[in-house]
């Protein structure tokens, strides 16, 4: 018996590879559609308007925050963000899973306004591992690594306030897991939970 569509959050330190999780997960499924955020950040190099995101300026978003046009909106590294809640509904009426990449935060008023929804962390295998990836970006310098790995470790923090956790070491296995949740409600992985708890004590330390 197939699952009714519904609303996933799927978030993660920034690091984390929510972000390749679920694009490999969108070419995999066509039963999954990818909900476009607003932002009032600029463009970056590559990105494309209303593929990426809806660019908008700070007035207007604050004027569709004013209208509870957002399901959820939170300011992210100095940035607005939101998901607009008629385009969410629109995708599930039309029976589409809708995923949403967002923070801890926005995943906190999703669940209010949106109790069916499920809930998605995605943890890194390590706080190593974390920078690395961070480190091989080649885009920031130290300075802002360290101070990311801090904002990395405060989002960890809020892993238990999430449905699901999923440990992106080996990439295929993560995506598997994600995709099982989405299909099944459960990860394909089993044995995770015993790696959970010396994992996340690693991962909080300087918390």
């Amino acid at each position: 018996m197939s699952l009714a569509p519904n609303l996933y959050v799927v978030a993660a330190p920034s690091g984390g590879g929510k972000t390749s999780l679920i694009d490999a997960l969108l070419k995999r499924d066509d039963r999954v559609s990818l909900s476009i955020s607003h932002t009032t950040r600029p463009p970056r190099p590559g990105e494309v308007e209303n593929v990426h995101y809806y660019f908008t300026d700070p007035a207007t978003f604050r004027g569709l925050v004013a209208e509870n046009a957002f399901l959820e909106h939170a300011t992210v590294f100095g940035h607005l963000y939101g998901t607009g809640r008629e385009a969410v509904m629109k995708m599930i009426d039309q029976g589409q899973d809708v995923m949403l990449d967002i923070d801890w935060q926005g995943a906190a008023q999703v669940r209010e306004s949106f109790p069916s929804s499920c809930s998605i962390f995605i943890l890194p295998p390590s706080l190593a591992e974390l920078r690395a990836r961070l480190s091989r970006r080649g885009q920031d310098k130290p300075e802002v690594i360290e101070k990311r790995m801090r904002e990395a470790q405060a989002e960890i923090s809020h892993y238990d306030e999430f449905d699901f956790c999923i440990i992106n070491d080996v990439f295929e296995e993560a995506l598997e897991d994600l995709h099982s949740i989405i299909r099944n409600r459960a990860p394909r992985r089993r044995g995770q939970e015993k790696r959970m708890a010396p994992l996340l004590a690693e991962l909080l330390e300087t918390v």
